[in-house]
């Protein structure tokens, strides 16, 4: 019988834990990885694609021609759970499973939104680098208790938020597609629409799920004089432009952005000391990579073996 062929395109897979690459040599499966050390192009993930079975995928872009180069792949499992770079009506066409690991990220992104909310609030990152270059200047911060934080988008990680901000004392308003009024009466949530949202909120908070642009220069207009916006969700959620505009005209009081829509990001943004930037770290917590990458190849070897792929 012949052995089972999986691409490992993530570029770090296994540096968190080497259970996942255990798993499939316990299971006979050849493993193929990333040779790049980075995300893959188009053209170098298609070229790689060719005998495989199945894949376990990072964030990069899986178009259909791509998926045109790979006549034996019967199984997508990503690493994480934004599937927005994957072509997925071409997927099915082809008869490509495509699976995710939407729980283990969960309180990774939640833990990170909430540092960088105190970060950005105490001015931690400036006077970081501040203090690296030698200089000794205070800035004055503000508390979190008795803000007002608006969620936009209470789904898993959203609501695992609103948990964290629980013992800050903070109101909680949101804003989501299908919201669970259960859930947020349960614990204290108020729901509204997203302009009224945004005109009463101190900090907004981004953990939506879609692709479409949620916040451009109107939306951007609404949120209050010196509100903060953090976005650890999609980059394609917050027109970059216009936050700089927002941030420069002092309109904003702050941002932090952790998801870009083109990633390396090397904008404008980078040029203010109010806005708190990172490079897409939000798994980048030892134990949930960890945890992602064993549910993604267990979730890739049950997919091919189940007959289902």
């Amino acid at each position: 019988m012949t052995a089972l062929r999986v691409l490992i395109s993530t570029s770090s897979f296994g540096a968190a834990d080497a259970a996942p690459l255990s798993r499939l040599e316990l299971e006979g499966v050849e493993v193929s990885l990333n040779p790049f050390g980075r995300v893959l192009t188009e053209d170098e993930v298609a070229g790689l694609l060719g005998d495989v079975d199945g894949l376990i995928a990072g964030t990069e872009r899986l178009s259909e021609r791509v998926l045109a180069q790979a006549p034996r792949l019967r199984v997508i499992s990503r690493v994480g759970v934004g599937v927005e770079k994957i072509d997925l009506d071409a997927a099915e066409r082809r008869g490509v499973r495509v699976l995710t690991t939407p729980d283990a990220l969960t309180d990774a992104v939640a833990e990170l939104t909430l540092g960088a909310m105190l970060s950005l609030l105490r001015g931690l990152h400036r006077m970081n680098a501040d203090m690296h270059a030698g200089a000794w200047e205070k800035h004055m911060g503000q508390l979190l208790r008795g803000k007002t934080v608006g969620i936009v988008g209470l789904g898993r990680i959203g609501r695992a938020v609103a948990l964290l901000l629980a013992p800050f004392g903070v109101r909680c308003i949101a804003r989501d597609a299908e919201p669970d009024h259960v859930w947020a009466e349960a614990h204290g949530v108020e729901f509204m629409p997203l302009g009224k949202l945004l005109g009463e909120a101190d900090i907004v908070t981004i953990h939506a799920s879609g692709r479409e642009r949620l916040f451009g220069a109107d939306e951007l207009a609404l949120m209050r004089p010196g509100a903060l916006l953090l976005n650890a969700a999609r980059g394609t959620l917050v027109d970059e432009e216009a936050l700089y505009d927002a941030l420069v005209d002092g309109r904003l009081g702050g941002c932090y952005v952790d998801a870009f829509s083109v990633e390396p990001y090397d904008g404008p943004l980078r040029e203010l000391p109010n806005a708190l930037l990172t490079p897409h770290i939000g798994s980048y917590a030892r134990e949930a990579r960890a945890r992602m990458e064993l549910e993604a190849v267990d979730n890739l070897l049950l997919a091919l073996k189940d007959g289902s792929a």
